[in-house]
């Protein structure tokens, strides 16, 4: 059965804390301040990890999203005392690259107004809306959303995205062939496009190697 891909957001109080067993994830901070044992992070960071990890909530609190990829029914969603916890979406990667993949977590902003040509990727993933508004286009409809709204991609599928008039940013995790990595996986489809200037721009905030799920032989 091909992997799943989760998001979750987390919810945390002041001193809770959140224990997530092993798997392939992306976790960043959306609002307030996390600690680790090694590390704090921020509003607007993030990071990669494949161990079992614990974090708890600063003095505001915080608000976190995690992606998670996993094998099982529910992945790592944990009851804990201080802590909100619900899966915003998930998907099953029928598309996931055959052989080494690499999960890529990362932003992409928009000035106002600001699209991305009709374009596919080398992998599936999940966005989620941070800042501003986008209309999505593909398999013949147009979906709009707002922050916090969160949707798959599959990767072959061709998109085409329009940020409203404001700026506009969301947060994505995509698996990826390894041949990708520190390299765009965004393929443009219509010749004319190709060599137009691009509004978009990016952050990297995790590009790693994963072992635990493999894609299908």
């Amino acid at each position: 059965m091909p992997p799943v891909l989760r998001l979750f957001e987390d919810v945390l109080a002041d001193g809770a804390e959140v224990s997530l067993p092993a798997c392939p994830r992306m976790i960043f901070v959306v609002h307030g301040t996390i600690a680790m044992a090694d590390r704090g992070l921020r509003d607007d960071e993030g990071l990669g990890s494949e161990s079992a990890i614990s974090f708890t909530g600063g003095r505001e609190g915080a608000t976190v999203w995690r992606w998670e990829l996993t094998t099982d029914s529910d992945g790592g969603m944990r009851a804990a005392t201080g802590v909100v916890s619900r899966e915003k979406l998930s998907a099953r990667l029928d598309t996931m690259p055959k052989g080494a993949v690499l999960l890529r977590g990362d932003s992409v902003a928009f000035p106002p107004g600001g699209c991305a040509y009709l374009h596919r990727h080398q992998g599936p993933g999940i966005r989620c809306l941070r800042d501003g508004g986008i209309r999505i286009d593909t398999h013949g409809r147009s979906t709009s959303y707002g922050p916090g709204g969160a949707w798959f991609e599959s990767g072959p599928d061709p998109v085409f995205a329009q940020a409203a008039d404001k700026p506009t940013r969301f947060i994505r995790v995509m698996i990826l062939p390894m041949a990708y990595l520190a390299r765009s996986s965004v393929e443009y489809l219509n010749e004319e496009d190709k060599a137009k200037p691009k509004s978009q721009t990016y952050k990297i905030y995790v590009d790693m190697p994963i072992d635990i799920v493999h894609s299908p032989a």
